[in-house]
């Protein structure tokens, strides 16, 4: 897959080096073929980041025309106008089946050239009043980490480019090339796009608090019920403070996170087993295949079993087990927000 990130003046060096780091990461472990990252500026100039390191050697705007994914990793504090060559660039692209992607403020160029009219979009949330009001058929989204509509991207400030970053990587080579690229960058490997963006507390450095240690316990044992009352129990605190104390430290419900990580072994384990539909949804908790295969299907719009078809190749990625299923690079799908 080509990618071209996009760089101006006055651009941060972090906002610049997440898509670079991420994609970057999936060439350096050899985890798909072509994977090449191209950073360009409107006129093919070098640029000056905002911490003043110039970067040069870079490519212009014609390196968009060969792309399969263009980033925009960010956008100047004073929010310019994208002009018309630019709004012509990304329009033309989407056009050609290109993937459009606006990490933190890089939404307000993507939401300039209309391909974001009628849908929602994702920004720093601290920008998401201005983006709503200088776009109002876009439906903004303040609290959302990231959506992803399949053909256009949007997510949240600064780390939230990582977490964006790494759902494309997971969309397009599957789950265990996404886990290989955060274990390897030493980041989160999967948090869900509708996440909140801001919590109260931090998530703990370690599994010392009870919260911390029903997290890593529940991890290890997403094959049981895993219930609301029986995390409370296993935090020894009443249900309502741990639902409370909960969703502080995740910004998402206990329900919420379970499923998604019940669905996220699922998926890890459709790509690199073998096991049967049953097997698979009683390895990871539910109640029945049958509501493996609902909720599977609501939560990635295609069943366990087309999901598993992805992934034919049995090539074997760094790092991994050996019964590893890698992905055909450069497939697509769509992901609802």
């Amino acid at each position: 897959m080509r990618i071209a990130v996009h760089a101006f003046d006055g651009i941060t060096a972090f906002h610049l080096a997440a898509p670079l780091l991420v994609f970057g990461e999936v060439a350096r472990q050899g985890l798909a073929p072509g994977w090449t990252t191209t950073v360009w500026s409107a006129d093919g100039r070098a640029v000056r980041t905002s911490e003043g390191v110039v970067i040069d050697d870079l490519a212009g705007p014609a390196a968009v025309d060969s792309a399969d994914l263009l980033v925009f990793p960010s956008w100047p504090v004073d929010f310019p106008e994208p002009d018309g060559e630019l709004v012509a660039l990304i329009r033309g692209a989407h056009a050609r089946g290109s993937g459009i992607v606006g990490l933190c403020l890089g939404a307000f160029p993507v939401a300039g050239s209309g391909v974001l009219d009628g849908r929602a979009a994702a920004t720093h949330w601290a920008s998401a009043a201005k983006l709503a009001e200088r776009y109002p058929a876009v439906d903004v989204h303040a609290d959302a980490l990231y959506l992803d509509h399949g053909d256009v991207l949007t997510s949240a400030g600064t780390a939230s480019g990582l977490d964006a970053c790494l759902h494309i990587v997971r969309d397009r080579l599957g789950s265990a090339a996404a886990a290989t690229v955060a274990r390897h960058l030493v980041i989160a490997p999967h948090r869900e796009g509708d996440q909140a963006q801001y919590i109260d507390r931090p998530i703990p450095d370690d599994a010392a608090g009870p919260i911390g240690e029903t997290i890593s316990w529940a991890l290890a044992n997403l094959d049981q019920r895993l219930s609301v009352t029986e995390l409370a129990a296993h935090a020894h605190m009443s249900t309502r403070n741990f639902s409370r104390r909960f969703y502080e430290t995740t910004g998402v419900s206990p329900a919420k996170w379970i499923l998604t990580r019940r669905l996220d072994e699922a998926r890890r384990l459709l790509e690199t087993t073998t096991w049967s539909i049953t097997r698979i949804s009683a390895a990871c908790g539910f109640a029945s295949a049958v509501t493996f295969r609902q909720n599977f299907t609501a939560h990635y719009a295609t069943t366990p079993t087309s999901y598993r078809h992805r992934f034919t190749s049995h090539t074997e990625v760094p790092g991994s087990a050996p019964e590893l299923i890698s992905p055909r690079a450069g497939e697509h799908r769509h992901v609802p927000s």
